[in-house]
């Protein structure tokens, strides 16, 4: 049976609440902050699941000296991780009223380090419905992954994430 992971960080908030609503919603997933992991545990898993959040100008200091994410990537560069084979979808958080210039710009980043690896890009997600002004996570009409605002539309919540976790378990052959 495959197996599915699910990464986030920051812990506590929108992220992890999110992740916690995606691993009611799959069967044979792992839930797990990045700092539970080392870069070999990805091996064990079909489909990978990241998601993390862009932060506003007034806390990108405090973010970024508790940015979990990097460390763990920088990790898995060092040890040369192989991930072929593997499928990756991202979902990404952010606020469109207060940072419609990177709305969702985390996704990108993580998009841009696993791929080095080697993975399977899954879960594009439709662009129109929101109102941002610019997103390193946007090619053509999508989103690399799945864009939540919990900030402004959290109602919209529950039904994105129920079509793109379908979405996501078609692509990856679940």
């Amino acid at each position: 049976m495959k197996k599915t992971l699910l990464i986030y960080w920051p812990a506590g908030g929108n992220v992890e609440r999110v992740s916690k609503l995606i691993s009611k919603q799959m069967e044979n997933l792992d839930l797990k902050m990045v700092t539970e992991l080392t870069p070999s545990t990805l091996a064990d898993y079909d489909l990978i699941i990241a998601g993390g959040s862009a932060v506003g100008a007034e806390i990108w200091e405090e973010a970024m000296q508790n940015d979990r994410w990097a460390p763990f990537l920088l990790k898995m560069r060092e040890k040369s991780v192989d991930l072929s084979g593997k499928c990756l979808a991202l979902f990404g958080l952010g606020d469109q009223v207060l940072y419609p210039e990177h709305f969702v710009d985390s996704m990108a980043i993580l998009r841009d380090e696993f791929s080095r690896f080697g993975v399977k890009m899954v879960g594009k997600w439709p662009a129109e419905g929101y109102k941002f002004t610019s997103s390193e996570s946007l090619e053509g009409s999508y989103f690399i992954g799945l864009a939540l605002d919990e900030d402004n539309e959290p109602e919209k919540t529950a039904t994105r994430l129920a079509s793109w976790l379908e979405q996501v378990k078609k692509e990856a052959g679940f």
